[in-house]
């Protein structure tokens, strides 16, 4: 019997294990949601408030989940709403179909209502992206983009779906369920050229990455990290890598990173990076990091392998796959010195401290707190801007993919969507969202999806009317000339919930954090919380762009 393109794609993702995603429904998809009305028992779909709060959401869902998320929005603006989404994830190896509608073929290139070539569009921030021009290709492209997606190093892939062809009828033929393509071994020489590297090495340093966690590798990393008495310092992407209570833990490292695994870069005689790409970030002078180190760059990207930092011993291949493999390979191995240095160092300059002072409140204090009231199980979203780089500083991880931000594109807007898409796909999990109220303005619409869907998602809006972190770097490098970061905006957030459908909350002073973050995690639904945070609350430490750890600024006195 023939089926419509439109059928044959929604029986497609059934086919490769999709049970929901996420869209807004428009002219050039109605076939598709069509097709979507008739298998509702089989696949959920969740409507955002817009495309790119959609795209977010399965971004959030894979990040969490570990599987691939799936998205769906219409030509013209549905699709270009949907490209900072894409971006988002190609940035920081999200696996993420992207499925577009187009005008029909025949309108192709005649300016049609809501054409767009979102294919030549995307090209820059997905894997591949496909233009399907006959609904008989659609279960084999399907299945190919779903393998692409997970296989090497995760990302984006998009597939635009004229009209005519989703109207068109053909026979099905099912395609086998898409699995990841074997990845290549690493080297054998190189290897044991890393093997004797860190076999002769003194004062080794760990340095891991988002591909770490996403590699499923955390487990081997932690593993290998004890048997070689390693300590591990982690970018953004790599947070959740390593328990934060971990002994070999040493944090963040790079511009926000603690003092102590920065000056382990300075100072390491080996550095192992795995699953990381050495960004701007971590190493704003890339002449100087780890300059007086071996390094060692295992990654399953070859094109990321030697292109920011020099990599002495490169290692092409799946980071547990080589991680095992060296694991084999060593004895178990103590550096006792190096590692008691480090940790009287790391007692010695600690983080500011998380308490207030007085009744000010400090946005440290609201994260600990938090963690303190939510266990070890939550999900945590944030945006992007100061309060992302405090919770990146100050809760202690404990679980692989339970931090979702935007780390290598820097979007904000991010969170709430990402939250959603958490939620849908880790019901029973506490999912809560740090943002600020800079952040939470550009996407806060997707609030009403939280609540549409009675999603129990407690966001917390460190609210201190300006944009928090371009303010800071204006007052740190551009003597205090405060140009349009002063936002002060006059939401009320608690009124804003409420409008909505979710319940809301203000803290205004130190001792109100506790009992009002109790009464908002017993929420059945969503809520927000609108803490009061002075304007002039920084992020330290920091080094400075283009710095290096001797640069590193610990206050606005220095």
């Amino acid at each position: 019997m023939d089926h419509t393109g439109a059928q044959i794609l929604i029986q497609s993702l059934i086919d490769q294990g999709v049970n929901v995603l996420f869209g807004y429904p428009g002219g050039a998809v109605l076939n598709i949601y069509d097709a979507l009305y008739e298998r509702a028992g089989d696949i959920r779909h969740i409507l955002a408030s817009h495309e790119q709060g959609a795209c977010h959401a399965a971004d959030g869902y894979a990040r969490s989940t570990g599987r691939t998320g799936v998205v769906l929005a219409t030509s013209g603006p549905g699709a270009t709403n949907l490209i900072t989404g894409i971006a988002t994830a190609y940035h920081d190896s999200v696996p993420l179909v992207a499925l577009t509608g187009n005008v029909a073929r025949d309108l192709i290139g005649r300016d049609s209502f809501q054409e767009v070539n979102i294919v030549d569009i995307s090209r820059s921030v997905v894997k591949k992206n496909y233009f399907v021009r006959d609904a008989a290709d659609i279960a084999s492209i399907v299945r190919e983009a779903f393998e692409i997606a997970v296989s090497g190093r995760k990302g984006p892939v998009l597939i635009d779906f004229p009209k005519d062809v989703t109207a068109q009828k053909v026979p099905f033929v099912p395609q086998p369920k898409a699995v990841r393509l074997p990845d290549r071994a690493p080297d054998a020489d190189a290897l044991e050229k890393a093997a004797e590297a860190i076999r002769r090495c003194e004062r080794p340093l760990i340095y891991a990455g988002g591909g770490a966690t996403f590699s499923d590798a955390a487990g081997a990393l932690h593993a290998f990290a004890k048997k070689i008495h390693a300590p591990v310092c982690t970018s953004l992407m790599g947070l959740t890598s390593l328990p934060a209570d971990a002994d070999l833990n040493l944090g963040l490292v790079g511009m926000h990173g603690t003092a102590t695994a920065n000056m382990a870069v300075a100072n390491c005689d080996l550095l192992l990076a795995v699953g990381a790409r050495f960004s701007d970030r971590v190493a704003s002078n890339r002449a100087h990091f780890a300059k007086n180190a071996t390094v060692i760059h295992l990654d399953i990207d070859p094109k990321e392998i030697g292109k920011n930092v020099r990599a002495d011993i490169p290692l092409n291949g799946d980071v547990g796959a080589a991680l095992k493999a060296l694991d084999e390979m060593l004895p178990e191995l103590r550096h006792r010195d190096w590692m008691h240095r480090l940790l009287q160092h790391k007692a010695l300059n600690a983080l500011p401290s998380a308490r207030s002072d007085g009744d000010e409140l400090n946005p440290r204090e609201v994260i600990t707190e938090l963690h303190a009231l939510v266990g070890r199980d939550a999900i945590i979203a944030t945006d992007v801007g100061q309060h992302q780089m405090l919770v990146a500083q100050y809760y202690p991880f404990s679980r692989p993919r339970s931090f979702l931000s935007s780390c290598g594109l820097g979007t904000m807007g991010y969170g709430m969507g990402a939250a959603n898409g958490a939620a849908v796909g880790s019901p029973g999990r506490p999912v809560v969202l740090f943002t600020g109220d800079g952040s939470f303005h550009m996407n806060m619409a997707e609030l009403a999806v939280a609540v549409s869907n009675n999603l129990k998602i407690v966001v917390v809006v460190m609210n201190n009317r300006v944009l928090g972190m371009v303010h800071q770097w204006q007052k740190l490098f551009y003597k205090g000339r405060y140009s349009f970061t002063e936002i002060d905006r006059r939401t009320d957030f608690v009124k804003l919930a409420e409008a909505f459908g979710a319940t809301g909350f203000r803290i205004e002073k130190s001792g109100e954090i506790r009992p009002v973050l109790e009464k908002a995690l017993r929420c059945d639904g969503p809520c927000v919380v609108d803490c009061a945070i002075p304007s002039g609350q920084r992020v330290f430490p920091i080094i400075p762009p283009g710095g290096k750890e001797d640069d590193m600024i610990y206050s606005e006195e220095v």
